[in-house]
């Protein structure tokens, strides 16, 4: 793997949109932009997943030396699984039995990893996301067989990131792949956050809340965390990619309390199946004492080394959240006001996750509308200030950017323009603005996953 998260875009291809030469606004942002994405990229290297296995002593959660075990098999899933796959068939060579990776949809193609580190015994299966679809049964069905006859001397290893519930997804009968669509595009619109959607999910996958486990055993089961959730407590381990390998923190009643609350446009397939599931025994993941699971990593990661980037640049930094939530366009708005009473020189850094309420048919993702709803805060400031959103997985909901970056000059350029921010924002169409103007961040697959960044230069 590459030190670059950023190095297999094209020459050419630039990851923000800059302003026309001759604008007003051009050499302030310039600087600006360039700092922020020295500083994000600073955040996205020190969770690439090379990285983090150097840092993290991960074999120390074995019962027993890599070297007693027969078989070694790796059955990944999730936006870092295909790097984390790279990595540990970096580190185990022919020890590796066989591997497996489930990733996003044009992940083989993109990203700082040489082709040669996946040749066989790996395979790499590309699925739906943030839906799933009928790759994501395939890929479930390829990670259980994977797992599946493995003995008592026997080892798998499961990276699991953000994403993996969605990717690796198969269903029980009577809940149909488009009913579980619908229901997790529902929970979605309705504004219920990462935490609530994967309460359900887990509840209706075959593969989550400790499904692999259970298909690995007798063998032992070392999982490999990369955490998209807030905080960094040992239960988060349990949610990340679904809880493939442990079980489920929360029960089948709270599964349920969420569709109460969001999901009265949810098939009622799925809720018959958490109904019936609602106060009944839980499952155990594996055999007892033969799982084990180590947090490599998480948002704080990435921000420690974001601010270590930035005061390299010459700014005061400071972590103000690692776990940013709310309503992203209220968010945006406090942030700005914020930025706003900064004395200059400093770099305020935000990581989480905000949730997007749709009220209208644009397009868009949390950070774009975060950030435009920060522009809009600060419009016409005379204070050299620039706000950064974006997700540490080069994407922000279904566009193809990651997110974007706002100044006090983004809505006065608009306008100059003919464009109406505002109304934009109305209709969740944040991805069409930040098409229109400059500021919007397009760095494609970053191999890694963990949550959100925000940051703020004055």
């Amino acid at each position: 793997m590459r030190d670059d998260p950023f190095a297999a875009l094209p020459l050419h291809a630039a990851p923000l949109s800059f302003p026309p030469e001759g604008s007003a606004m051009r050499a302030s942002f310039a600087g600006r932009a360039r700092d922020s994405l020295q500083i994000f990229q600073a955040g996205i290297a020190a969770v690439q997943a090379d990285a983090l296995l150097d840092r993290t002593d991960w074999q120390a959660r074995l019962p027993r030396p890599l070297a007693e075990y027969d078989k070694i098999v790796v059955a990944g899933m999730g936006k870092a699984s295909m790097a984390m796959l790279a990595a540990l068939r970096q580190r185990l060579g022919r020890r590796m039995y066989a591997g497996r990776a489930v990733a996003p949809y044009g992940y083989k193609n993109r990203g700082a990893i040489a082709p040669d580190a996946l040749s066989p015994p790996c395979r790499v299966i590309e699925a739906g996301h943030p839906l799933p679809d009928k790759r994501s049964e395939q890929a479930a069905w390829a990670l259980l067989d994977a797992v599946s006859g493995l003995g008592p001397n026997d080892l798998a290893i499961v990276p699991a990131s953000g994403g993996g519930s969605s990717l690796c997804a198969l269903f029980p009968p009577g809940i149909s792949m488009e009913d579980a669509r619908e229901a997790f595009r529902r929970l979605l619109v309705a504004g219920a956050d990462i935490h609530a959607i994967n309460k359900v999910r887990r509840r209706i996958s075959q593969t989550g809340g400790g499904g692999l486990a259970r298909a690995a055993a007798p063998a032992d089961v070392l999982t490999l965390c990369l955490s998209d959730v807030p905080g960094d407590d040992a239960e988060h381990m349990y949610v990340i990619g679904g809880g493939p390998t442990l079980p489920d923190p929360y029960t089948a009643q709270d599964a349920l309390d969420v569709l109460k609350r969001y999901g009265d446009q949810v098939p009622a397939s799925v809720w018959r199946y958490v109904e019936g599931l609602a106060g009944g025994p839980e499952q155990p993941a594996g055999e007892p004492g033969r799982v084990r699971a180590v947090l490599l990593g998480n948002v704080r990661t990435a921000l420690e080394a974001a601010a270590k980037k930035a005061r390299t640049l010459g700014y005061r930094a400071r972590i103000v959240t690692d776990a940013l939530s709310g309503e992203a366009r209220d968010v945006g708005a406090a942030m700005a006001r914020r930025l706003l009473e900064e004395a200059p020189g400093s770099c305020l850094l935000w990581g989480g996750e905000t949730s997007v309420t749709v009220r209208g048919d644009g397009l868009g993702g949390r950070n774009q509308e975060l950030a435009l709803a920060a522009a809009l805060r600060m419009a016409g400031a005379a204070k050299d200030i620039s706000l950064m959103s974006a997700g540490t997985d080069g994407r922000d909901g279904p566009v193809d950017a990651a997110g974007a970056v706002a100044t006090p000059d983004t809505v006065v350029e608009a306008r100059r323009q003919g464009l109406d921010p505002a109304a934009f924002l109305a209709r969740n169409d944040s991805y069409g603005f930040w098409k229109r103007t400059p500021g919007l961040l397009q760095t494609g697959p970053t191999h890694t996953n963990v949550m959100d960044m925000q940051i703020a230069l004055s």
